[in-house]
């Protein structure tokens, strides 16, 4: 069977002469290359009241068709899917993790994150903007400042557990700023399972994200430890002691060395965005979005969360 493709404006003047001219439907469509019910069809939805045909009006009426036969915007419709958004929207999940869950489900017809990021964008679904439920707020931001201290161990010494992720226990380790003199967050993930860490620190100094980085890693296993160059980290030998580790430092300015972390942070500043009082958030609101980034399903591990990866591994 042949596509079907729909009349040019061409091909309904070349319709409207040989029309004009008393000529067949058949002759017409042996011209055109076209069914003859095809053409039968264009003549009988587009003529005038007259039974004359004019291309303009026909294409006109086309147009007017097409926007009319648009199918219904499915969150509209089937009010099963638009729950299962709603749901993952109210954990702050991304639309891609929405779609993947769905399909993970099996309760349903394939679902694209495009589908509700146009949502979002077309107030479709009025609790949620992009400002409020969307990681990056519709906005694209990569800022990141390193400091340059001198480290006894280099990541691209990695050895080759680490580069592959073989085992839990590999930790690449950050700080995340809020507002000037205002506190700040250490941050750690499990290169391995994406498990997120985080403790609260009132001042920007080497004993204080010592003592963070050992409180945030308490009772987990760490095998290694990989930060980048912040001045904060010049305390490392003493977190190496205290955790019986190996400290792995970046190279300046190469933060795409620690690519586990740098994605944490991105899903930290959504809940805490620039310019945050850190020294005014309490340890119950940071345990909360911990919970809320451990039980958020990732790509890489399948769709699974971080915590239902750990499971899995567990059993």
């Amino acid at each position: 069977m042949q596509p079907y493709h729909h009349f040019t404006l061409t091909e309904r003047e070349i319709i409207q002469e040989l029309f004009k001219e008393g000529e067949g439907v058949r002759h017409i469509a042996k011209i055109l290359g076209r069914a003859p019910s095809t053409v039968s069809r264009e003549l009988r939805r587009n003529k005038n009241k007259d039974g004359s045909y004019h291309p303009w009006r026909a294409t006109t009426l086309y147009i007017i068709r097409r926007h009319g036969s648009r199918k219904p915007f499915r969150l509209d419709t089937d009010h099963e899917l638009y729950e299962w958004v709603c749901n993952g929207l109210d954990q702050y999940w991304s639309p891609e993790i929405i779609a993947a869950r769905w399909k993970l489900s099996g309760q349903g017809n394939k679902l694209s994150h495009s589908t509700i990021y146009s949502a979002i964008k077309n107030e479709r679904l009025p609790k949620y903007t992009p400002k409020s439920h969307l990681r990056r707020h519709g906005k694209r931001k990569n800022t990141h400042q390193c400091y340059t201290i001198h480290p006894d161990h280099l990541i691209r010494e990695w050895p080759d557990e680490i580069i592959n992720r073989e085992r839990i226990g590999d930790w690449e380790g950050d700080t995340v700023y809020g507002k000037i003199g205002k506190g700040l967050l250490v941050t750690l993930v499990d290169r391995k399972s994406r498990y997120f860490a985080a403790a609260l620190l009132s001042k920007r100094t080497i004993n204080g994200t010592k003592d963070a980085t050992i409180r945030a890693l308490a009772g987990l296993p760490v095998t290694s430890l990989s930060l980048d160059r912040g001045s904060e980290f010049a305390g490392f030998r003493d977190i190496e002691k205290e955790l019986n580790t190996t400290v792995y430092f970046a190279d300046p300015h190469s933060p795409w060395q620690r690519p586990s972390n740098e994605n944490i942070n991105g899903l930290i500043r959504f809940f805490f965005p620039k310019g945050t009082n850190f020294n005014k958030v309490s340890q119950k609101e940071l345990d909360r979005v911990i919970s809320l980034l451990n039980n958020r399903p990732r790509k890489c591990l399948g769709w699974l969360s971080p915590i239902e990866f750990l499971s899995s591994c567990c059993t």
